[in-house]
């Protein structure tokens, strides 16, 4: 199977603030395992190393970050993984950008998500969250 990656473990790739979190990170993105993303992360990727930083990255260099990710397997945010993801949020009262990630886990395949963000253990439909950083 494969791991979605959430915003939180790119951004920790990047961010010098937290050596522990950051060679935590790097570790997952160098450990070989087939990695997945979405497009809602690439997206908020670019506007957290750059505007959210405490020494935000070039623009020019988080959109080199953004291209190499964009070379793993993503799943794209259609209207229908939208739709899955508001009544996914409904369902288990979710905040929807929380249920877009874990549909978007499910659409790509993957039994976890790495995510600081969602709450550890918490299980949808066969994909666990799991805190790479506790």
């Amino acid at each position: 199977m494969s791991d979605f990656v959430d915003t939180n473990v790119v951004v920790y790739a990047f961010d010098r603030a937290d050596p522990s979190k950051q060679a935590r990170a790097i570790g997952i993105f160098e450990s070989g395992e087939r990695l997945v993303v979405s497009t809602q992360v690439l997206l908020e990727s670019w506007w957290v190393l750059t505007r959210r930083l405490a020494e935000p990255v070039d623009e020019g260099q988080a959109s080199e970050i953004i291209d190499s990710l964009a070379r793993l397997p993503v799943v794209h945010t259609d209207p229908e993984l939208v739709l899955r993801a508001i009544s996914t949020a409904r369902r288990r009262r979710l905040a929807v950008w929380d249920a877009l990630i874990l549909e978007a886990a499910r659409s790509g395949g993957c039994d976890r998500v790495l995510s600081e963000d969602l709450q550890n253990g918490f299980t949808l439909d066969g994909v666990v969250v799991e805190n790479p950083f506790r």
